[in-house]
């Protein structure tokens, strides 16, 4: 069973993560390049920002909304 979990560990640190390892060697080297992934998501981030605040606007520029203030019925 110790060999079962020694070969997980071989799987992760030496195959699946070997490209992080690369990026941290990287990043004494050119801190924009090791940061690659985190400008991407930044991107990804302020595109859906920008499309949600124009969906925001695109629905208060609406002017069929009844925005009257009334109370419940019930009351």
């Amino acid at each position: 069973m110790k060999d079962f979990f020694y070969a997980i560990q071989d799987l992760f640190v030496d195959v699946l993560l070997a490209p992080l390892d690369w990026l941290r060697a990287l990043e004494l080297e050119s801190w924009f390049g090791a940061n690659f992934m985190s400008w991407i998501f930044m991107a990804i981030g302020f595109v859906a920002f920008v499309y949600w605040m124009l969906e925001l606007k695109k629905y208060n520029d609406n002017g069929e909304e009844d925005k009257s203030i009334s109370s419940h019925s019930y009351l």
